[in-house]
């Protein structure tokens, strides 16, 4: 399979030079179906980007579609600011159901700004009014968003470098593994933090991811995961969870903290929250830390109404019992095994991230990005990411049927026999 090209002297001609996915998939897709995008020649490409894991069910879900369409046609509301509607009380109460209840956590919903980033940018502005504290722990490759406060908390230096301003407020710390095997980092953590002359001031709040998406896929152990909230309970800081492209299902269960038995402070939500790829953010907050005023945390978008249509459909379709996520463990060994056969194919290269989170880590950005390119040539939208691009990573939706899902896994092993220099030594299939 061919790529057409494609007419794209008006984005080049005025579009930002800020553009950066459609820089790799040199085309102009015009409709989407489940796991599946058709460009404007009539090609069609497999998903395995899915909208950075902003959409976990696929693109246009029937059953989301058809909620969306009825309120529309309806004249539903289309904004609401933060005023009391139907849809508003509809989602809330299915996440309460669902989600909430049988997790048993009591905590409430934030409704933020429609990104990602203005979810941390709350969360960490609560942690701070909470305690009285100023210093946010994050960790090495963490990424959480580019506004500046959620910058000053990502660790990629590039992105960081477009602040133009300093960034403070943060002391980082090693993520798991990050020292390597026969070093735990959560001792680190715990020295620096009871250590008075360490030069740590008292953290407001520690926020983590459980697998580090940008960051390279790096999937911390639960009992690592467990200390960092012991050491953040301990120590007066609230745990921050950012789950914003971990959650939803994406590593298994609905929140990527559950395998861990955490009950953070603070969760963050966006992506595929709204279960249809429409922009929506929330912070889930226990009780006792709901103290910001009245509009003190604002925003126009806060509480996307069309987005709590498809929300509730995707609460209540996907998550009203366990089959669903048995499904993703079932999907989650079909992507483990085609994974493991690339990693197979290149010397050093291994398996990283949990659930549907997966990818591997090539050993080169150059090499990751030829073997996507490769990949989007015969068909396939996949992306890269890590500190120097180096892990091809796999965001499939978790709805991708198995023959789809497999057709995209021989795509990349393809890719990588094309890639491969000769003479490096490629594992049979």
């Amino acid at each position: 399979m061919t790529t057409q090209p494609t007419e794209t002297n008006v984005f080049e001609r005025r579009e930002s030079e800020a553009r950066s996915y459609c820089r790799g998939f040199k085309t102009t897709f015009t409709s989407a179906s489940g796991s599946e995008m058709t460009d404007e020649s009539g090609q069609t490409y497999i998903d395995f980007l899915a909208g950075c894991s902003s959409l976990n069910y696929g693109h246009n879900d029937p059953d989301m579609k058809a909620a969306l369409i009825e309120h529309l046609t309806n004249d539903g509301i289309a904004h609401g600011l933060d005023l009391h509607t139907n849809t508003k009380k509809d989602f809330i109460e299915a996440f309460e159901r669902h989600i909430l209840e049988p997790r048993g956590m009591d905590h409430k919903l934030m409704f933020v700004g429609p990104t990602g980033a203005n979810a941390v940018e709350a969360a960490m502005k609560i942690a701070r009014k909470v305690t009285g504290r100023t210093n946010v722990i994050s960790f090495t490759n963490g990424f959480h968003g580019v506004t500046l406060g959620a910058l000053a908390a990502t660790g990629n230096s590039y992105h960081r470098g477009g602040a133009g301003i300093e960034l403070n407020g943060v002391t980082r710390m090693p993520y798991d593994g990050y020292m390597g095997e026969g070093t735990d980092t959560a001792d680190i953590l715990e020295t620096m933090l009871e250590d008075k002359s360490s030069g740590m001031d008292a953290p407001a709040a520690i926020i983590v991811e459980p697998v580090q998406g940008e960051g390279g896929l790096n999937a911390a152990r639960p009992e690592w995961l467990r200390r960092v909230a012991s050491l953040a309970k301990k120590h007066g800081a609230l745990l921050i969870v950012d789950d914003i492209q971990a959650g939803c299902g994406r590593t298994g269960d609905f929140f990527g903290f559950e395998e861990a038995g955490l009950k953070p402070d603070l969760v963050t939500m966006a992506k595929s929250v709204s279960g249809f790829g429409l922009p929506m953010g929330l912070v889930l907050l226990k009780p006792e830390h709901d103290i910001m005023g009245p509009a003190e945390h604002n925003g126009t978008f806060r509480g996307n109404t069309h987005a709590f249509v498809t929300a509730r459909v995707a609460i209540e379709k996907f998550w009203a019992d366990d089959a669903f996520a048995k499904d993703i463990a079932r999907r989650a060994d079909i992507v483990e095994k085609g994974l493991s056969a690339l990693a197979a194919m290149i010397p050093g290269a291994y398996l990283k991230g949990r659930g549907m989170m997966r990818g591997v880590d090539v050993g080169s950005g150059e090499l990751a990005a030829a073997i996507c390119a490769k990949a989007f040539e015969n068909g396939l939208v996949i992306e890269t990411s890590g500190p120097e691009d180096e892990v091809v990573k796999v965001l499939a939706p978790l709805t991708t049927p198995d023959e789809t899902l497999g057709k995209g896994l021989a795509i990349v092993l393809d890719a990588a026999r094309d890639i491969v220099e000769p003479g490096q030594k490629i594992a049979a299939e």
